[in-house]
């Protein structure tokens, strides 16, 4: 259930990936994050490309 909500979190984000998120204080593990319930999308924009850095729990994603 979780892979799916995942997902099409992050079709429904794409369309627009900057409206919904939110700018990250530590650029050393990306720029900016999505929401997909108490999960967290960590990701980059590169040459108008979205590029998903790492996808983890709330709790564990900011962990290094």
């Amino acid at each position: 259930v979780a892979k799916r909500k995942i997902k099409n979190k992050i079709e429904a984000y794409l369309q627009n990936p900057t409206s919904n998120a939110k700018r990250l204080t530590n650029p050393k593990i990306g720029t900016y994050r999505w929401r997909a319930g108490n999960y967290r999308i960590v990701f980059d924009i590169k040459n108008k490309t979205v590029v998903i850095l790492r996808m983890g729990h709330r709790r564990e994603i900011y962990r290094h």
